[in-house]
């Protein structure tokens, strides 16, 4: 029997990347809690490294306080763009709904 592999969403990885790098926590303490293995969140970790690295490029003048506060709100601006492009979907299925039921009424 074959094994199945199990894959995770970017927001997943997301999340739990910044509990290592944000809230400093180990990996191998936040892998065991989320029920990865190590060497798996290792990459996602690495790989979000490299990308701060990379973005910090056009932000080397910042201090280390700055670049941080930086990246939290590039990710909060990501989150609230989310955010509202769900409430946006919301509103016009909500929309839909009121026209329907409108047009069951006459």
């Amino acid at each position: 029997m074959g094994s199945t592999r199990r894959s995770f969403t970017d927001e997943y990885k997301a999340s739990a990347v910044a509990f290592v790098l944000d809230e400093q926590r180990s990996i191998a303490e936040v892998a065991r809690n989320i029920d990865v293995h190590e060497m798996t969140l290792g990459k996602w970790v690495k790989k979000e490294r490299d990308t701060r690295e990379a973005a910090l490029g056009a932000d080397a003048s910042l201090s280390e306080s700055e670049r941080a506060e930086l990246i939290r709100l590039r990710q909060d601006y990501k989150n609230v763009k989310a955010e509202n492009a769900q409430l946006q979907m919301q509103v016009s299925f909500a929309k839909k709904v009121a026209t329907w039921f409108a047009s069951e009424q006459q």
